[in-house]
């Protein structure tokens, strides 16, 4: 696997009707985020952003830039109710370290 391969994929679900959409690596987590409108980019989308760029050079791991990945989905309501769970721990302690 390669190291920035998610072991477990995001799961967004984009609007009503839209099929889910699964972001299983670093680099489709960036493509996303790139794309999302620039007027609604705030705090989680930068501290997720951010830690994508980590993981991307080698700074943080996949897991950890999926945790934020997973919390940005999260708050702008588009994870997947399939993975609405609890975040938190040492991981989203790293996250708001960055953003420091």
């Amino acid at each position: 696997m390669d190291r920035l391969h998610f072991f477990t994929p995001v799961r967004i679900l984009p609007g009503q009707g839209q099929a889910v959409e699964e972001v299983d690596s670093v680099a489709e987590a960036m493509v996303f985020l790139r794309k999302w409108p620039s007027g609604r980019r705030g705090p989680v989308y930068q501290c997720a952003l951010n830690c994508c760029s980590a993981a991307m050079a080698g700074n943080m791991s996949a897991e950890e830039a999926r945790k934020a990945f997973t919390g940005f989905a999260r708050i702008t309501r588009l994870l997947d109710d399939d993975m609405a769970m609890p975040i938190g721990g040492e991981a989203m302690d790293n996250v708001y370290a960055l953003r420091r």
